[in-house]
C-alpha cells in the first residue's frame, strides 16, 4: 500500500470510528443503556429472590413497559409510562386464562388488536403505548402457565410476576429519566447540530461546478434530498425543543436553550443561503467564487461538527473563527473577475454580479455569526437572552397531557387510524388461523410479533420494515443460536438480554436492521429461558419461517383498506398554504421594528415553526407515495413544484425578516411600511386564490423574474456593513416572494382538483 493510500485508509477509519462513537454516545443510545440497565436490575433481582421463572416473567413485564420510555421532558413522564402496564396487565391475564381455549383466545386477540391499534391516532404519544399493549398480548402467548397449578391460580401467579416487573420498571424509568435529564439536553442539542452540519454539506453541493449534470441534479434529486433532510431536521428540532426548553431554571439549562435558539436562526440563514445563486450562475466568471463558497460551507459544516462533538464528549469547544474576513475577500475577487458582466448588468438595470455575491456572502457570514454565538455560549463567554428563553419554554414545548381530541377523529371511514386498526386486526386474525395448523403451535406468537413491528400506517414504511425485519431476523437467529449452543448460565443469558435490549430499544427509530437483530436475540433467549428449551437448531428454522410468514402477511394486508397518501395530500396542501399565509403576514409585519418587547418576533417564530412542520409533513407524504402503486400516486410534478416553491418562499421571506430583525433601529419604517403592507396583502390574496392576476414565469426557470413594476430603476445594490439604501433589495425580494406565492397557488390548484 502506497503512503497516500495508507493515509486515506487511516482517515476513512477515523471517520468511521468517529461516526460509530457519535452513535454510541447519542441520546437515543443513552436511553437504550438506561432501559437495558433497568431490565437487568429488575429481571436479575426478581430472578434471584423468587426464582428463574419469576425473573423471566418479570423480564417480560419489563419489556412491555419499555416502548414508551424515550428521551423526553421530565414533566408528564409518569403519565406517559403508566398506561402500558395499567392496560397491559389485564390483557396479559386474559390471554393466560384462555391458553387452552383457542376459539375464545382468537376472539380476544383480534378484538384487542383492533382496539389497541386505534391508539395510533395519538401519534408519537400513542404509538409506543399501542406497541407495548400488543407486546403484552403476544408475550403472554409465549409465557407458559405453571403446569402444577390450576388455570386461574397459574394465570394469576404469572400475571403477578409480569405486573411486578412492569410497575417496577415504571418507577425505575421515572427516577432515571429525571437523573439523565441534564445529559439528554446536551445530547439532543449535539445530535441536532450534527444533522444541521449534514444539511450544510448537502447545501454546499448547490455551489459546486456548474455543469449540465449538476444543473439536472440541482433541479431534481438534490432539491428532493434537501427537502427530506429539512423534514428530518424539523422533526428532530421539535424533540430537542421539548427537552431543552423545559423549565430553564438554571444557568446551564438557559445556556443550552439559548444555543438552541441560535441554532434555529442558523437554520433560517441556511435555507436562505442559496438565494441569488441561479441569478449569479447566469453571469460568466462565477465558477471560482462559487467554488470558494462551496468550500466555505464545508468549513462551516466542519465547525458545526466540532461544536457538536465538544458537547457530546463533554469538552470545552475551541474558539469559533470569524469567517467574515474570508467571505469579504470573495467580493473583491468576484468584482475583479466579472467586471465586464457587471457593466452589462448595470446597463440593463439588473443586479450586478458583485451585488449578487455580496448578497450570498452576507448570508453565509450570518451562518458563521450564529455559530460564533453558540460557541461563545458553550464556552461560558456570553450570557443567554433570558426573556427569549423563558418565553420559548411556554410557547414551543409540546403538550404532555393526553387529549381526547384524537378519539373524535377516528369515527370516519376514511380516517387512517381506523383503517389501520381494521387492517391490523384482519392480519392478526389470518395469522392466528394459520398458526393453528403449523406443526410448532407453541411458538405462533413470533408471527404476531413480526406483523406488529412490520405492518405500518403506509405501504412505504411497511415495505421498509419488511425487508429489514427479515434480514435482521436471519442474522439474529444465527447470533442467538451461537449463544445458546454454548449453554450459558442464567446470569450470562440475562447479560446477553441486557445488551440486546439496549440496542433493540436505542436504535429502533434510527437503524432498524440492528434493532431487528437485537430483538431476535432478545426474543429467542427469552423464550429459551421460559421454556427451558434445548432445541436451538429447530428454533432457528422455526423463527425464520415464522418471520417470513409474518412479514408476508403484513405485506399482503398493507393493501387492504389502504390509506393511500393521495387521500392525505389535499389536507396537507391546505395546511401548507395556510401556514405560508400566516408566516408571510408575521414575517412582513413592521410591528417588530417599534416593539418594546419580543411578542411580535415570537409570533413570527411560532408561524415559522408551523410553516416548517407543515412543509415537512407534505414532503414526507410525497416521499412515501413514491413506493405506492403508480395508479394511486398523486400527481408528482405539481407536488414536487409545490414543495420547491414553498421552500423558496420560506427562504425569501426569511431573508427579509432576518434583515428587519438584525437592522431594526437603523431602518426607516415609514419607507418600508407601504411596500411591506402591499406585499403582505398580495401574497395573502395570491395564496388564498382571491387574486387571479398571478405573476408568472417559466415553471422550470429559476425564480429571478423581471419585475419592472416593483423594482426601482438601476441595479440592486446589497450594501456592505450598514451602508447604503436597502429599499431596492427589499422590493426585489418582495417581488420574488409574490411570484412564488402565485406559483404555489397554481401548484395547489392542480393538486386539489384531482
Amino acid at each position: 500500500m502506497t503512503p497516500l493510500a495508507a493515509r486515506f485508509t487511516r482517515v476513512a477509519m477515523h471517520q468511521h470510528a468517529l461516526a460509530a462513537l457519535r452513535v454510541l454516545l447519542s441520546y437515543y443510545m443513552t436511553n437504550g443503556y438506561a432501559v437495558a440497565a433497568g431490565y437487568l436490575l429488575i429481571s436479575a433481582s426478581v430472578g434471584l429472590l423468587l426464582g428463574a421463572f419469576a425473573g423471566a416473567a418479570a423480564a417480560v413485564g419489563t419489556v412491555v413497559a419499555i416502548p414508551p420510555d424515550v428521551a423526553g421532558p421530565r414533566k408528564g413522564k409518569f403519565r406517559q409510562m403508566l398506561p402500558a402496564p395499567l392496560l397491559g396487565v389485564p390483557l396479559f391475564f386474559g390471554v393466560q386464562m384462555l391458553h387452552t381455549s383457542p376459539p375464545l383466545l382468537g376472539v380476544l386477540i383480534v378484538a384487542a388488536t383492533f382496539v389497541v391499534f386505534l391508539g395510533m391516532a395519538w401519534g408519537k404519544k400513542g404509538a409506543p403505548v399501542a406497541i407495548a399493549l400488543m407486546f403484552a398480548i403476544i408475550f403472554s402467548l409465549a409465557v407458559p402457565p405453571p403446569p402444577e397449578l390450576k388455570r386461574f391460580d397459574a394465570a394469576l401467579q404469572v400475571t403477578g410476576y409480569f405486573a411486578l416487573g412492569a410497575f417496577l420498571y415504571v418507577l425505575y424509568s421515572c427516577i432515571v429519566h429525571r437523573l439523565l435529564n441534564a445529559r439528554y439536553r446536551v445530547l439532543l442539542l449535539a445530535d441536532t447540530l450534527l444533522m444541521l452540519a449534514d444539511l450544510l454539506r448537502l447545501q454546499a453541493q448547490q455551489f459546486g461546478e456548474d455543469t449540465p449534470e449538476r444543473r439536472s441534479e440541482a433541479s431534481g434529486g438534490l432539491i428532493s434530498r434537501l427537502l427530506l433532510r429539512q423534514a428530518a431536521l424539523a422533526d428532530q428540532i421539535q424533540s430537542t425543543r421539548d427537552v431543552v426548553f423545559e423549565t430553564p431554571d438554571s444557568i446551564e439549562r438557559q445556556r443550552l436553550a439559548a444555543m438552541f435558539l441560535h441554532m434555529l436562526d442558523m437554520r433560517d440563514h441556511l435555507i436562505a443561503s442559496a438565494l441569488d445563486l441561479d441569478a449569479l450562475k447566469q453571469h460568466a466568471g462565477h465558477g471560482a467564487v462559487l467554488a470558494q463558497m462551496h468550500d466555505m460551507l464545508l468549513v462551516l459544516a466542519r465547525d458545526t461538527d466540532d461544536l457538536a462533538d465538544a458537547l457530546l464528549f463533554g469538552r470545552t469547544p475551541a474558539h469559533a473563527q470569524d469567517r467574515r474576513a474570508a467571505l469579504a475577500s470573495l467580493r473583491f475577487a468576484a468584482a475583479d473577475d466579472v467586471q465586464s458582466e457587471g457593466n452589462k448588468a448595470l446597463a440593463q438595470g439588473s443586479p450586478t454580479p458583485d451585488a449578487l455575491v455580496n448578497s450570498l456572502t452576507d448570508r453565509m457570514a450570518n451562518l458563521g455569526d450564529e455559530l460564533q454565538r453558540m460557541t461563545a455560549l458553550a464556552r461560558g463567554e456570553a450570557q443567554p437572552d433570558l426573556a427569549a428563553v423563558r418565553t420559548s419554554w411556554h410557547l414551543f414545548v409540546s403538550p404532555v397531557a393526553w387529549s381526547i381530541k384524537p378519539f373524535y377523529t377516528l369515527w370516519n371511514w376514511r380516517a387512517p387510524a381506523l383503517r389501520h386498526a381494521v387492517r391490523a386486526a384482519l392480519a392478526i386474525a389470518t395469522a392466528y388461523v394459520i398458526s393453528l395448523f403449523l406443526p410448532w403451535g407453541t411458538h405462533e406468537y413470533w408471527i404476531f410479533l413480526t406483523i406488529v413491528v412490520v405492518l405500518r400506517g403506509s405501504l412505504a414504511q411497511t415495505l421498509e420494515r419488511r425487508n429489514l425485519r427479515v434480514g435482521g431476523t436471519l442474522l439474529g437467529c444465527v447470533l442467538a443460536l451461537s449463544i445458546l449452543s454454548a449453554h450459558p448460565s442464567f446470569i450470562v443469558m440475562v447479560l446477553c438480554l441486557t445488551v440486546a435490549q439496549a440496542f433493540a430499544h436505542g436504535l429502533a427509530l434510527r437503524m432498524y436492521l440492528y434493532t431487528a437483530v437485537a430483538a431476535t436475540v432478545l426474543g429467542l433467549i427469552q423464550s429459551h429461558m421460559l421454556h427451558a428449551s434445548t432445541s436451538t437448531v429447530f428454533a432457528l428454522f422455526e423463527r425464520t419461517v415464522d418471520t417470513l410468514l409474518g412479514a408476508g402477511i403484513a405485506w399482503v394486508f398493507s393493501y387492504v383498506l389502504p390509506a393511500w397518501e393521495r387521500s392525505q395530500i389535499p389536507n396537507l396542501v391546505r395546511r401548507v398554504i395556510k401556514s405560508q399565509i400566516d408566516h408571510a403576514r408575521t414575517a412582513l409585519d413592521l410591528a417588530q421594528l417599534n416593539a418594546v418587547d419580543n411578542a411580535p418576533e415570537l409570533n413570527w417564530r411560532l408561524a415559522r415553526k408551523e410553516a416548517y412542520d407543515s412543509l415537512s409533513a407534505l414532503v414526507l407524504a410525497a416521499e412515501r407515495s413514491l413506493k405506492e402503486p403508480r395508479a394511486v400516486q398523486p400527481p408528482l410534478l405539481p407536488l414536487e413544484r409545490l414543495q420547491a416553491h414553498s421552500y423558496q418562499l420560506l427562504a425569501q421571506l426569511t431573508a427579509v425578516k432576518t434583515l428587519l430583525l438584525m437592522r431594526r433601529g437603523n431602518l426607516h419604517s415609514e419607507l418600508l411600511e407601504e411596500p411591506l403592507i402591499r406585499a403582505s396583502d398580495r401574497i395573502t390574496h395570491l395564496l388564498s386564490g382571491k387574486e387571479q392576476r398571478v405573476p408568472t414565469i417559466d415553471a422550470d426557470a429559476p425564480v429571478e423574474p423581471a419585475l419592472d413594476h416593483l423594482v426601482a430603476p438601476g441595479p440592486e445594490h446589497v450594501p456592505k456593513g450598514w451602508e447604503g439604501s436597502l429599499m431596492p433589495w427589499f422590493v426585489r425580494r418582495l417581488g420574488q416572494a409574490e411570484v412564488l406565492a402565485g406559483q404555489m397557488r397554481k401548484d395547489a390548484d392542480r393538486l386539489l382538483k384531482r
